[in-house]
């Protein structure tokens, strides 16, 4: 929950100019807030730079007073949409039967979801990293098609804490998630206090595909450096 459209305006104005050194083939989307979803896309028309929102719901309309639907998020031009964020399921209720309505209505609509899933500090140090991030897979996947799906791997744990997660453990845990989709393409990014100090550790591992990006988003010329981060 960051940026007026005002503010959002004067980030593409020292993010754009950056991109002049991004490699070929990177895919890049901005998830706003619902207010500078539409002036972002406008100011983007063109450009290599996708827009994605933070929610939708699973339906086309009704009453869901604060909710909002896949097709007035298409109408402005926005392509993607994040789902199952550990923030919306901790702190609003989000459970894996509401993430999976919400995936499908997305793909209905013509949007490609980013589903988010992870473990908090207690599963963790419980010991149950890996059966807790299957159950949600397995749920929340349910008659989803994995074909027009990215995966973000967040642990819980790692976000706005101090804590890290190792990029050999977070490539370790997408490994296992990758060995338990049925298409194995599909894009998997990491999310966890990513910057511009650990982007390139994390990109080297050989089965994390992308970054999913919080606060090291918000700077344009830090976002930059993440997104135009150089393989070795």
């Amino acid at each position: 929950m960051f940026k007026t459209q005002a503010e959002a305006l004067e980030f593409l104005k020292g993010f754009l100019p950056e991109l002049e050194a991004t490699p070929e083939g990177r895919d890049i989307i901005l998830c706003a807030p619902f207010t500078a979803l539409s002036t972002l896309s406008q100011n983007l028309h063109g450009s290599r730079v996708q827009v994605g929102a933070q929610n939708v719901h699973w339906e086309e309309s009704g009453a869901f007073t604060g909710e909002i639907a896949g097709t007035m998020l298409t109408e402005i031009g926005v392509r993607y949409v994040i789902i199952g964020h550990s923030e919306r399921r901790q702190y609003f209720g989000e459970t894996d039967e509401t993430v999976n309505l919400r995936l499908k209505a997305a793909q209905r609509c013509g949007l490609t979801p980013i589903l988010c899933v992870g473990e908090s500090k207690q599963q963790r140090d419980a010991g149950e990293t890996e059966a807790h991030i299957f159950r949600q897979l397995e749920q929340d996947l349910v008659e989803v098609d994995q074909h027009n799906l990215i995966v973000a791997y967040e642990p819980i744990w790692a976000i706005g804490t101090g804590d890290t997660c190792e990029a050999s453990e977070a490539n370790r845990v997408i490994g296992l998630i990758r060995s338990r989709l049925t298409y194995s393409e599909v894009t998997i990014q990491y999310g966890g206090s990513v910057k511009p100090q650990n982007i390139d550790e994390i990109m080297a591992q050989p089965e994390i595909d992308g970054a999913l990006v919080g606060g090291a988003s918000l700077d344009p010329q830090s976002f930059a450096r993440l997104v135009n981060y150089q393989p070795v």
